[in-house]
C-alpha cells in the first residue's frame, strides 16, 4: 500500500506538471520553434545530404578496388581449367581475384563534380539559415499578437471596472433623486457591453495563444504563457530609412540569395561535367587472380632420372584381334598429392593494362546531358532573378508597411490624447450634472475604441519595424 501511495503521488505531480503553464520569452520561443520545425529539420536532413554527396565526389579521385570469389561443381565432359584438357567426372573448382582501377584522365569531370558538390553544400547550408528565418518571422508575429491581445484584455478590464464605478456612483445619484432612472438603466447596458467586450477579448488572447503553442509544436497537455516584454525604443521614425539601402544590404546578406547564386554556380559547374565527357578518359587498370580444382589432386615430380620403355596399348589390333601396342619412353619420377594451397600459388597471375576511352558515337547520349546541362543553368539564373524580384517586393512591401504603420500609430496617439482630455472635461461637467448621459458616454465609447485602436497601431508599427530592421540584418528581438 505505500509503494501504491508514493507511485500515486509521483503520477498526480506529474500530471500537474504537464499541467503547469511555461512563461516563455520571445528568444525561448524562437529556439522551441527552431528546435521542432518539420521544414527545419527537413532543411538539416537536405544538408546531411549534401554533406555525403560531397564525400562521395571526393572519393572518385581515389583508385577502386574490388575482390570476387566463386565456388562450384561441374559433371559430365568438361574442362579442367588447371590443364585446360577435357576430363569427364566431377569437379571441383574455386577462383579468387581482384581488380582495381585507377582513373588518370577524366576530363575534369571529378573535379568538377567535387566543386559543383561543395556549392550544393554551401547552398544546402543557406536553405537551412532561411527555414530558420521563416519560422523566426512566424514566431515574431504570433507574439506580438498575444501582447496585443493581453493589452486590449487589459483595457477592457479598465474599461469595465471604471463603467462599474460609474454605476454605483449613479445609482446613489438615482436613488437620491439627482438623476434619472435612464441614466442607471444606461450604464448598466455599457457594463454589460463591457463584460462581453472582455470575454471576446479574453478568447482572443486565448486562441492567439494556442497558435503560437501550435507554432512552437508543443504537446496538448502543456499550457504557455509570454512575457511581455519592456518596448521602449519603438517609436523610431521610419522617413530617416531609404528602402533601396535596405534592398541592396538584402541582397548582399539574405540566404535565399545566396542559395539561388550558389545554385547558378552548382548548375555551371554540371555543365562543365558533362562536357567533360565528350573527352577521352585515361585508366589503369590492375588485376590479380588464381584458381584451384580437384582433377588435379596429384602431380608427377620427375626426378631427372633415365626413363623407361613401356608396351602401351593403342586403339588398333591384327587380322586375328591380337591387340598392337606400341613403346612409349616414361620419364622417371613420383606422383604425390597436388595440396590446394600449392594450387592458388601456382595459379596466379598478374595483370596491368592502360584503358584508354574515346567516345565517338554514343546515341547523342553525351551531347543530350550537355545540353540538359545548359538547360539547367537558365533554370538557375531564372530562379535567382526571381528571388531578387521576390526580395525587392517583399522589402519594398515592409518599407511601405512600415511607414504607413508609423503614421497610423502617431495619429492614434495624437487622436488617443484628444479624446482623453474631452472624456475628462466632459466626466467633470457629467458629474456636476452640466452635460447629458449620451455625451458623457458617447466620449467614453470613443476613448475606449481610440485606445484600442492605438494598441493595434502600435504592435503593429512594431512588428513592421522589426521586419524592415530583419532585412538590415538585426536580430529579431525586443
Amino acid at each position: 500500500m505505500k509503494n501504491l501511495l508514493i507511485i500515486t503521488l509521483i503520477i498526480k505531480g506529474l500530471h500537474l506538471q504537464a499541467q503547469e503553464g511555461k512563461v516563455l520569452t520571445l528568444q525561448e520561443c524562437v529556439e522551441i520553434a527552431i528546435e521542432n520545425n518539420l521544414n527545419v529539420q527537413r532543411s538539416e536532413l537536405n544538408l546531411k545530404t549534401a554533406e555525403i554527396n560531397l564525400m562521395q565526389a571526393n572519393a572518385q579521385r581515389y583508385p577502386t578496388l574490388n575482390a570476387n570469389g566463386s565456388y562450384g561443381f561441374n559433371w559430365g565432359r568438361s574442362i579442367d581449367p588447371n590443364s585446360n584438357l577435357f576430363v569427364n567426372q566431377r569437379i571441383n573448382t574455386a577462383v579468387l581475384g581482384a581488380n582495381g582501377r585507377m582513373p588518370l584522365i577524366q576530363g575534369l569531370r571529378v573535379s568538377n563534380g567535387i566543386k559543383q558538390s561543395k556549392t550544393d553544400l554551401l547552398a544546402g547550408d543557406f536553405d537551412l539559415q532561411r527555414a530558420k528565418n521563416d519560422i523566426s518571422i512566424r514566431i515574431a508575429s504570433l507574439f506580438l499578437t498575444v501582447i496585443l491581445n493581453k493589452e486590449l484584455l487589459e483595457t477592457a478590464k479598465f474599461q469595465l471596472e471604471s463603467g462599474k464605478q460609474q454605476l454605483g456612483q449613479t445609482k446613489k445619484l438615482v436613488a437620491s433623486g439627482a438623476l434619472p432612472l435612464a441614466n442607471e438603466l444606461q450604464l448598466e447596458s455599457q457594463v454589460a457591453t463591457g463584460e462581453v467586450t472582455l470575454t471576446n477579448n479574453q478568447n482572443s488572447l486565448d486562441l492567439s495563444l494556442l497558435d503560437l503553442k501550435q507554432a512552437l509544436l508543443l504537446p496538448p497537455g502543456v499550457e504557455i504563457d509570454v512575457v511581455v516584454p519592456e518596448i521602449s525604443d519603438f517609436s523610431t521614425e521610419v522617413e530617416g530609412i531609404n528602402s533601396q539601402e535596405v534592398y541592396e544590404y538584402a541582397l548582399s546578406n539574405q540566404p535565399e540569395i545566396k542559395a539561388a547564386d550558389a545554385r547558378v554556380k552548382s548548375s555551371n559547374l554540371a555543365l562543365e561535367a558533362a562536357r567533360g565527357a565528350l573527352f577521352p578518359s585515361l585508366n589503369l587498370n590492375g588485376n590479380i587472380n588464381t584458381n584451384y580444382s580437384n582433377a588435379v589432386d596429384q602431380i608427377f615430380i620427375p626426378n631427372g632420372g633415365d626413363p623407361t620403355t613401356r608396351l602401351v596399348p593403342t586403339n588398333f589390333e591384327t587380322s586375328n584381334g591380337t591387340a598392337i601396342v606400341q613403346r612409349v619412353e616414361v620419364p622417371s619420377g613420383e606422383i604425390e598429392d597436388y595440396k590446394v594451397r600449392d594450387q592458388w600459388n601456382d595459379n596466379l597471375r598478374y595483370s596491368v593494362s592502360l584503358g584508354l576511352f574515346i567516345p565517338i558515337i554514343n546515341g547523342f547520349s553525351n551531347r543530350a546531358a550537355m545540353q540538359r546541362a545548359k538547360i539547367n543553368v537558365q533554370q538557375a539564373e531564372l530562379n535567382a532573378r526571381e528571388e531578387k524580384n521576390v526580395l525587392y517586393q517583399t522589402v519594398e512591401n515592409a518599407y511601405r508597411n512600415a511607414l504607413a504603420a508609423s503614421r497610423t500609430y502617431f495619429a492614434s496617439e495624437k487622436q488617443v490624447a484628444a479624446l482623453r482630455e474631452t472624456y475628462r472635461a466632459l466626466e467633470n461637467q457629467y458629474n456636476n450634472g452640466a452635460a447629458n448621459f449620451t455625451d458623457y458616454q458617447v466620449a467614453g465609447n470613443n476613448l475606449f475604441q481610440a485606445q484600442s485602436d492605438l494598441s493595434r497601431a502600435k504592435y503593429d508599427f512594431i512588428f513592421r519595424k522589426k521586419i524592415l530592421d530583419f532585412y538590415l540584418g538585426k536580430p529579431l528581438s525586443f
